[in-house]
């Protein structure tokens, strides 16, 4: 069921047991995860069906420290949220990734790869991927031409990627909760405040405002907000009326350890012969499985380094090509796409043999409480603080980099597959300073991390903040680190977990 909230009655009142705030991947997950149940979920979007300037402008703030891009254009602001960009890439956290790592500090999550792969599979579906299969093996199985550069090495690894076509959450799955008996979905309501009892442990209502000047409230049982890496913190910390520090903040962690991946052009391999590198290469609209070379669990241990993976691309396809940093740098997120659509070679079809790659790194950042984002004295057009950004990277991400790529070469040297050409900016290893072309992914994460001591994060191992007993968060903001893969398929698996999670709370 679908009702415009500007078409409602000035102060309507609007109940049901479960509120979602937030249309993008990990809410619309949640919310299709109750269709068809007994609960009256109320689902709530900002913006409407379709992108609107003026709604994107409520998305505006200010970045400090590391260049970054601007916010209004890193997230989208209508139904369907930023799955409305997002390009398709999948691929699951490893085992390792939510152990904690003796030289990883504030590294570990409160729960284990296993607890979360049955939410796994389940995303797969959800996210149009043809397999739940993430062994190399298998594929090679279905297609021997995918030939490994270093097969069975103790040190690199062939991490394995699925592409969704992407999935468009709004598109797919809009006619489902537009037909919904229990789901009752009200577009153009902004939350910009919330209400809680009196010692602030249980949340009794938020407010909702829009542009026709109509202000409604919504109570509801539980509350769980899915709005990003940025704006799940902006809200917790606005809301500062009976929480001074903001709600959830008692110990200043919300919106600390904001964390992003650190895309960056790394290396070149030269191959002793040209080879079309199918296993690796990724062919727009086309490919629905490629790998990427990482470094194995006990490599990433041994050095003390974080995960990350890289990317080949021919030569001949990224020279005089210009980082997206310099591309995606519009606050219109419209004129952003068509300066990257206009500037990157995306629909290009790879064929032939290269012998010259690029190599492209996605690395995780290790998490900084003093990465963070914080409020702003100036407001969007409802009197909502903007957010501010300040993105803050370590050595330590730098030193991975460099290293990765150390093994890398060492490994493909020892067997004669080639060799690797680091860049000139990782030659020095003594030198911390980061090239104007270190660029992110748009993946927010960490700002409302997940960890049972409320000293480190904001909500606990069931996305529940720390003494608010009706207050949930889901989405990339909670992850407790940010793994080497795009979030999108994890975002849809955590945030199935909280559901799971809450409908045993109901039963």
């Amino acid at each position: 069921m679908h009702i415009d909230a500007r078409n409602l009655p000035d102060h309507s009142l609007i109940e049901g047991d479960l509120c979602i705030v937030g249309t993008g991947p990990a809410g619309m997950s949640m919310a299709m995860d109750w269709n068809n149940t007994p609960y009256k979920v109320i689902l709530l979007e900002g913006g409407g069906f379709e992108f609107e300037p003026k709604i994107q402008e409520l998305y505006q703030g200010t970045n400090t420290g590391q260049p970054y891009f601007p916010l209004s254009s890193a997230a989208l602001h209508y139904f369907g949220g930023s799955s409305n960009h997002w390009g398709g890439f999948c691929s699951p956290f490893e085992e390792l990734d939510f152990e904690p790592r003796p030289w990883v500090p504030h590294s570990g999550w409160p729960f284990r790869k296993a607890d979360l792969d049955p939410f796994y599979k389940k995303a797969t579906h959800i996210v149009d991927l043809p397999e739940s299969e993430w062994d190399l093996a298998y594929w090679q199985k279905k297609d021997p031409t995918l030939v490994s550069l270093l097969p069975d090495n103790p040190v690199v690894t062939d991490k394995v990627w699925q592409f969704s076509p992407p999935t468009l959450f709004g598109p797919k799955y809009g006619p489902a909760v537009k037909e919904s008996k229990n789901i009752h979905l009200y577009t153009y309501a902004n939350v910009v405040d919330i209400t809680a009892n009196s010692n602030v442990s249980n949340i009794e209502s938020m407010t909702v405002k829009n542009f026709a000047g109509k202000e409604h409230t919504v109570k509801a049982k539980r509350f769980v907000l899915a709005c990003g890496g940025i704006q799940n913190p902006r809200i917790l910390l606005s809301c500062n009326r009976q929480a001074p520090k903001g709600l959830g903040n008692d110990r200043d962690v919300v919106g600390r350890y904001f964390m992003e991946h650190l895309e960056i052009e790394s290396a070149w391999l030269h191959l002793p012969k040209p080879d079309p590198l199918k296993l690796y290469i990724k062919k727009w609209a086309v490919t629905k499985m490629r790998c990427e070379l990482g470094i194995s669990p006990a490599m990433q241990e041994k050095h003390s380094i974080l995960h990350g993976t890289s990317c080949l691309t021919p030569y001949r396809e990224v020279k005089g090509q210009p980082p997206m940093i310099k591309v995606w740098n519009d606050p219109d997120p419209r004129k952003s796409v068509y300066n990257a659509n206009h500037s990157h070679p995306f629909m290009w079809p790879h064929s032939g043999f290269d012998s010259r790659f690029q190599l492209f790194t996605r690395i995780e950042q290790a998490p900084n409480p003093n990465s963070r984002v914080t409020l702003d004295t100036k407001t969007d057009a409802f009197g909502m603080p903007l957010p501010i950004l300040h993105w803050e990277l370590s050595a330590m991400e730098r030193r991975s980099i460099r290293t990765m790529h150390e093994l890398i070469g060492r490994q493909l040297g020892a067997a004669g597959a080639g060799r690797v050409e680091l860049m000139s900016y990782l030659e020095d290893p003594d030198d911390a300073k980061w090239p104007d072309f270190t660029s992110g992914g748009w993946h927010h994460m960490g700002t409302t991390r997940m960890c049972d001591d409320p000293n480190f994060g904001v909500v606990d191992r069931n996305s529940k903040v720390h003494g608010i007993a009706n207050l949930f968060i889901t989405g990339s903001s909670v992850y407790s680190t940010a793994g080497a893969p795009n979030p999108t398929l994890t975002v849809v698996a955590v945030s199935l977990r909280l559901s799971d999670h809450l409908k045993k709370l109901n039963s």
